[in-house]
């Protein structure tokens, strides 16, 4: 009865906090600061922006505004009769030349800020009429109509060899005309208002998708105000009355008011730093020039979110702590592999939390929010790749009782394969993964706590190199067991907050999931460039089956059980989490979709899309529970920190150390052990440090990209290894070594999508490692006794052991 009151008070208590904070916020989480900014000396009649300078196209001149933004400085003469329209990114400017007064555009020509001059792009294929474009980089688009009044729509890429107009379908509507035009993200947004009323559409293009209608707009729009912001926002001045500006969000398609300005009627506006700058006409023929600059609300932790977060990091030390003092240090073993007494169900543990870095906890929760459930079909097809590997894989590798996985490879095959392939697992250990699982929830604890990324990362990585230093494996593994806990309990109360928030529960995400084809699995196309249901099958016989072997960080737990009967039942484990775990990341993304289509205004235009978790966690989750799903954030990237800290020492020490140093005492691999968990971690916050100087669209991709590219040539070698008795090891190396090098040139020519590179990788080497093979001895039978998969004992020989050992 005590307990059964105790988790009535508990549920009472949770559902008081979410009474609380039920009602969704109705103000924006972003302000708008307006200034008035000085007019040019003469009536300005376009607009852009060129990096932080602003330049104006006047009567007879053209202006920029200097820095200071007290006045406005002469560049050049021009002929603003034959200026019919200025577009540009922010970053570059191109004038639409022809005939303002009869609207008709016959060129387009690049305007530079260095030598304040115009340079004509390749002519047009025809001359437009109502003619706007949109620039991103090196690509121009252009929108308008023909002498016949029918719609047309051409693209450019300057970057080419010869450049030249490629034309695409136009955009559906009889009698519509584009207002403005814009690109967000791999994609084109234009406004267009038909002949019938003032309400303008938005429509959106892809390349390889077509056209789709976006819906109505508020009210109608400015025209060539759009303005692309972050990732994922593009603002725009209505000209209602009141006018104002407002966002539309690309991904929910929902727009939000950012705050009401004075009559934008007859005013001409352009994307500006974080915001926009209008320029309105009165009647009297004065311009007033205004600026409204885009502002984020500081959000902040409480204290009790900070007593969670620190009992969190004190505990993990405190665990760390306590395996130090209670193992004497004295045995590699203990230290690498936990002694070989870690019971199964705790190693299956421990590789779904490795597994689920900081990557799970934010970038798919965002890819789910952005797109769809499509990557998710790669957890469910891994599930049988990896009964395969607990079947056939894992009991082989078992057996012969190694620390390093790379051990099998110079038993196999000769040391020089086993030392390059231990070299690139440290390079892509550090530098494809600890540099993004360390930066992303460095992104989420800035987000809710102010304190910058680089301290973010310093903070997270000192405290995983402390507790990983001085406990080993042993602790790496019972933190991870705490750590799935506090961030699976983290995931599911976020789900039902989020449900709790949404009007109409569960049902109503449910509703706008499917109206959305949110939890969309499965693309049985096959298009290359795209995340298919045979991509991820592809993925999953190369990454999950092929490449498990190679993988230390994974394979050293299986190595931590006491048999290889056991070391099966882990992976065993490790497939039953997988699935549920899974669907609670996507179905947080979908939910997150779910509560900001209803509440956009609860959006930071400012802020990447990887940081929409962590955005509503610091903006709508009531104070302590902010600090224990942080926690949660903490923990999704700690253990697998921890892991590869402890793999990249371990193979620093057995690869490395104990071969260049005759009869080494185990006391000092140990001690050199802790020395490069503290160095690992060191590089890893280094690079963390440099990757959060760039704006990445998507960390998840990046990942991908960097695995398949180092990680690839070396699985092969695995496979090669087991699977045939005839591969050796010259053969390897040529497979290796071209697997790497076409795999690098199809990833410079952006050829497939990511999630090839690691199939096409390993794919080349077991080919051309085999075929090469035949040109050198084959391996006695005698030296594959027990590393091949054919006939296999129980026991490698004697002499294999005495090589592993």
């Amino acid at each position: 009865m005590t307990m059964i009151r105790a988790v009535r008070l508990l549920l009472i208590s949770v559902l008081l906090v979410l009474a609380g904070t039920a009602p969704a916020r109705a103000e924006n989480l972003v302000s708008l600061d307006i200034a008035s900014l000085p007019s040019a000396p003469e009536s300005i009649a376009h607009l852009t922006a060129i990096g932080d300078t602003l330049v104006g196209w006047g009567a007879s001149s053209t202006w920029r505004l200097d820095p200071g933004q007290q006045s406005w400085r002469r560049l050049r003469d021009s002929d603003d009769a034959s200026v019919v329209s200025v577009a540009g990114d922010g970053q570059a400017a191109y004038v639409l030349v022809g005939s303002r007064a009869a609207g008709r555009v016959e060129r387009i020509e690049r305007f530079s800020l260095i030598d304040q001059g115009q340079a004509a792009i390749a002519p047009l294929p025809e001359p437009l009429f109502s003619a706007h474009a949109a620039v991103a980089g090196s690509k121009v688009w252009l929108f308008g109509l023909d002498a016949n009044r029918s719609r047309r729509f051409f693209e450019i890429d300057l970057s080419a060899v010869s450049p030249s107009w490629t034309t695409h379908e136009a955009w559906p509507g009889a009698a519509d005309e584009v207002t403005s035009a814009v690109e967000q993200i791999n994609s084109l947004l234009i406004a267009v208002r038909g002949a019938e009323g003032r309400t303008d559409r938005i429509l959106q293009w892809k390349a390889g998708e077509g056209w789709k209608d976006r819906g109505a707009a508020p009210a109608a729009l400015v025209p060539e105000s759009a303005s692309a912001l972050g990732q994922a926002h593009v603002l725009y001045l209505s000209s209602a009355t009141p006018s104002a500006v407002v966002t539309f969000h690309t991904i929910t398609g929902s727009w939000a008011t950012l705050a009401e300005t004075p009559n934008a009627a007859q005013a001409q506006a352009t994307g500006w730093k974080n915001g926009l700058v209008w320029l309105r006409t009165s009647e009297d023929g004065t311009q007033q020039l205004s600026s409204g600059q885009v502002r984020s609300t500081e959000l902040l932790l409480q204290p009790l979110d900070w007593a969670m977060i620190i009992a969190y990091l004190a505990s993990m030390i405190g665990m760390g702590m306590y395996f130090y003092l209670k193992e004497k240090r004295n045995s590699t073993s203990d230290f690498f592999v936990g002694g070989r007494k870690i019971p199964f169900w705790a190693a299956g543990v421990s590789l779904y939390a490795a597994n689920t870095s900081s990557i799970s906890y934010i970038a798919i929760p965002a890819k789910s929010f952005e797109t769809n459930w499509q990557y998710l079909t790669n957890n469910l097809i891994a599930v049988i790749g990896l009964m395969f590997v607990a079947v056939w894989i894992v009991p082989l590798l078992r057996r012969l009782n190694l620390m390093s996985v790379f051990t099998y490879l110079e038993t196999r095959f000769h040391p020089m394969i086993r030392t390059l392939a231990s070299a690139l697992c440290i390079l892509m250990q550090i530098g494809a993964r600890m540099s993004v699982i360390m930066f992303l929830p460095s992104l989420a604890i800035a987000t809710t706590t102010g304190i910058a990324v680089e301290w973010s990362i310093l903070i997270m990585g000192v405290f995983t190199m402390i507790y990983t230093a001085m406990g080993g494996m042993k602790a790496v593994i019972w933190t991870d067991f705490v750590q799935l806990i506090v961030k699976m309990g983290g995931i599911v109360f976020a789900i039902v907050f989020i449900a709790f928030m949404v009007k109409g529960g569960f049902g109503e995400m449910a509703s706008i999931a499917a109206a959305e084809d949110k939890t969309k699995l499965f693309d049985f196309s096959f298009d290359l460039t795209k995340a298919t249901v045979w991509g991820f099958v592809f993925l999953v016989l190369f990454d999950v089956v092929l490449t498990f072997p190679k993988d230390q960080v994974l394979m050293q737990r299986v190595l931590s059980t006491e048999s290889a009967k056991e070391a099966g039942r882990s992976v065993w484990t490790f497939a039953a989490i997988m699935i549920p775990g899974g669907f609670m990341f996507y179905m947080v993304g979908t939910a997150l979709y779910a509560f900001y289509k209803m509440h956009p205004e609860r959006l930071n235009p400012l802020l990447p899309i990887d940081s929409i978790f962590p955005l509503f966690i610091a903006a709508e989750l009531p104070m302590g529970v902010r600090g224990l799903i942080i926690a949660g954030i903490l923990a999704a990237a700690m253990a697998t920190l921890s892991s590869i800290m402890n793999s990249v020492a371990t193979l620093a020490s057995v690869d490395f150390y104990e071969k260049l140093v005759k009869n080494p005492d185990p006391k000092v691999s140990v001690r050199f052990a802790e020395w490069m968990t503290v160095v690992t971690g060191l590089a890893g916050m280094g690079l963390a440090l440099l990757l959060s100087r760039y704006d990445i669209h998507s960390l998840f991709d990046v990942s991908i990209e960097l695995a398949g590219l180092l990680g690839g040539g070396f699985a092969g070698a695995y496979t090669l290894g087991m699977f045939t008795r005839r591969a050796n090891w010259q053969g390897v190396a040529i497979g290796i070594g071209t697997s790497i090098v076409i795999t690098t040139f199809a990833w410079s020519m952006n050829l497939v999508h990511p999630y090839f590179y690691l199939a096409i990788s390993i794919l080349l080497c077991i080919c051309i490692g085999y075929v090469a093979s035949l040109f050198f001895p084959a391996p006695g039978a005698q030296a594959l006794e027990g590393l091949t998969i054919f006939g296999e004992r129980d026991r490698p020989t004697a002499a294999a052991l005495v090589q592993n050992e």
